[in-house]
């Protein structure tokens, strides 16, 4: 018998996520998943759970959760905080970047500062998948739990886990302008409507969500070939240009394909950095070349790899070993194959 833990209370935007559906988009099937996949990848390594396991996001406002049954593993990533009771009624402070053991009876009530942040779990999250994936798509209502954010009273399952508690220092994200490759749809663009978007200071939009970010500024004018194409594939970090001339910046649930033109697409080290991007935000740009985002995934993944190793392996080695050659040919950086 595994592990159970019950929702007290839900939170808000959290949900069942892991690194996406990446064979159906053919199909019309987003790619869904975390939007900080590097976020989950480090829950997951703190609960010591599997490379691809499927975690919890929360991207509003942390979840109670009660262990019905263990013990078991949570890991904590992102910015978090909160107080775990015991059966016996001791209380603790926890902090995030932290692996915890919870046994049956221990209350965890959490509290997020600047989203999002991941829950990790021993073993991962036990939901059966859909289309191979656990992740949920609210829109599709699939996924997850009922494809459905958390409500209080649902049950999530994982594996038991002992040991003790394990700890790593914050990942922390390079500062500067959001990294992108210019084109496909260059032709669309006059040369002073790019250097607009190159030196224009962009603000998130209020009404941007899992979909996409919209972004706020002076206005992109297009070519006489206007904002319209032949619809075309579309792809996480997409940067598409309406004929608004406001950009929209494709995130995890984008939609498979698009009629507008893109002024250029964000590498998949940077997509990561664009989670964290709240209303009102700015947010500038810079191009790169395929080589430099090539270079910036290696050392995103080199990056990482020396931050896992860093955390406590011996007290979680009994829960699997970390096959860094299996995380990174995933792509958990981008969730989704670039052309980089």
């Amino acid at each position: 018998m595994g592990a159970r833990l019950v929702v007290l209370r839900p939170g808000a935007g959290t949900a069942v996520q892991d690194f996406g559906r990446k064979n159906f988009r053919a199909l019309g099937v987003p790619l869904s998943g975390a939007l900080d996949t590097m976020l989950l990848a480090a829950a997951n390594a703190l609960a010591g759970a599997p490379d691809d396991a499927a975690g919890l996001e929360i991207l509003l406002a942390a979840p109670d959760l009660r262990v019905e049954r263990g013990p078991l593993r949570i890991g904590l990533a992102g910015d978090l905080s909160g107080v775990l009771t015991r059966a016996g009624g001791a209380r603790e402070t926890v902090s995030s970047w932290r692996g915890l053991v919870l046994r049956e009876g221990d209350c965890l009530a959490l509290k997020l500062g600047c989203g999002p942040a991941c829950l990790g779990f021993s073993g991962g999250l036990d939901i059966p998948p859909v289309l191979g994936s656990r992740a949920t798509f609210s829109r599709g209502r699939f996924g997850g739990i009922e494809g459905r954010a958390l409500l209080a009273g649902d049950v999530l399952a994982c594996a038991t886990a002992a040991g003790g508690a394990v700890a790593a220092a914050p990942l922390t994200d390079a500062p500067g302008p959001i990294r992108f490759i210019p084109g496909p749809q260059a032709d669309h663009f006059a040369p002073e409507a790019v250097q607009i978007f190159l030196s224009a200071e962009w603000r998130v939009g209020a009404d941007s969500d899992r979909m996409g970010i919209r972004l706020g500024g002076p206005r992109l004018v297009h070519t006489p070939l206007g904002a319209s194409i032949v619809s075309d594939g579309a792809t996480p970090g997409a940067i598409q240009v309406p004929g608004d001339g406001q950009p929209i910046v494709l995130r995890a649930d984008c939609q498979t394909s698009g009629g507008y033109a893109k002024i250029g697409c964000v590498i998949s080290a940077d997509l990561p950095r664009l989670a964290h991007a709240a209303p009102g935000d700015p947010l500038t740009f810079t191009p790169v070349d395929h080589a430099e985002a090539a270079e910036a995934r290696k050392k995103a993944r080199d990056s990482f790899a020396q931050w896992r190793g860093r955390i406590g392996r011996g007290q979680i080695a009994a829960l699997g070993e970390w096959d860094a050659e299996k995380l990174w040919s995933e792509n958990l950086i981008s969730g989704a194959t670039s052309g980089e």
